[in-house]
């Protein structure tokens, strides 16, 4: 389970010296916090938490979860992950790109832009992201092009990012913050499957459950073309979409790294 997978990695970067026990030595048999020490620490019982952890109680307070966060010591984004994953009540909707979106990103003309659907699929992009992202690919054809997919299995795509571990742990970040709001999409788990079975780097990451919220970020590029680039890219959610986000990639104005993006045109 999902849930219990989550409080377990959560539980085992937690030493009992950061969580205020007192540790009297010998060998323990697991990394972390016991389940009872946090069961202890968060006011409730061994077997309430055991249940919560296994998966066999779905009905877990508010006041419960921000108490397991708080001895966890989960930040805002692995916060609302955690209550998330406690309801897990959203079906995943087929994803349809509004023909309007799709007309707004073919008409920004100056920066890299495009929509990525939850699931990191590029349901939409200007010439600009094409040329910046994936130039190697068909421009005509952005529905067989998956973010993550690239990151982890794609050869030119590794060269891109020059500090490309930390662009894996953001895509798996996102897929599992993703997997929180829609644990049942077929799709979604496809992907996992597939990067699990393809990709020991993607397996090593997904075990440690990262998770955040990566709505803006500025990355260092390294493209074949006009070489070194440092860009910012902002994710706006679309509101009427659940789980699709506009991308758009900017740079300092009069930097060395604007005129690399627009000698890109």
């Amino acid at each position: 389970m999902e849930l219990g997978e989550f409080l377990r990695a959560r539980r085992a970067r937690i030493s009992p010296a950061e969580a205020g026990l007192t540790d009297y030595g010998g060998r323990r048999r697991v990394p972390g916090l016991r389940r009872e020490e946090l069961a202890r620490l968060a006011g409730v019982s061994v077997p309430y938490y055991t249940r919560l952890e296994q998966g066999r109680d779905r009905n877990a307070s508010d006041s419960v979860l921000d108490s397991l966060a708080r001895v966890l010591r989960l930040d805002a984004d692995e916060r609302a992950h955690l209550h998330r994953l406690a309801r897990r009540t959203r079906s995943a909707e087929p994803e349809r790109l509004r023909p309007s979106v799709q007309l707004m990103i073919k008409s920004i003309k100056d920066v890299p832009a495009l929509v990525m659907g939850r699931r990191t699929d590029v349901l939409a992009w200007n010439r600009l992201a094409h040329a910046l992202l994936a130039p190697h690919l068909d421009f005509a054809a952005p529905h067989t092009v998956n973010l993550a997919r690239l990151v982890f299995l794609d050869r030119r795509t590794r060269r891109l990012y020059v500090d490309h571990d930390r662009k894996m742990r953001d895509a798996v970040a996102h897929l599992r913050m993703v997997t929180g709001v829609y644990p049942d999409d077929p799709g979604l788990g496809a992907l996992i499957d597939e990067l699990t079975a393809l990709s020991p780097e993607f397996v090593t990451l997904w075990s440690q459950h990262p998770v955040r919220n990566c709505a803006f970020n500025a990355r260092e590029y390294d493209h074949p073309v006009v070489g070194r680039l440092t860009l910012t890219d902002e994710l706006m959610l679309l509101p009427d979409d659940e789980g699709q986000r506009v991308v758009m990639y900017t740079a300092e104005p009069g930097s060395a790294s604007e005129a690399a993006l627009a000698a890109l045109t």
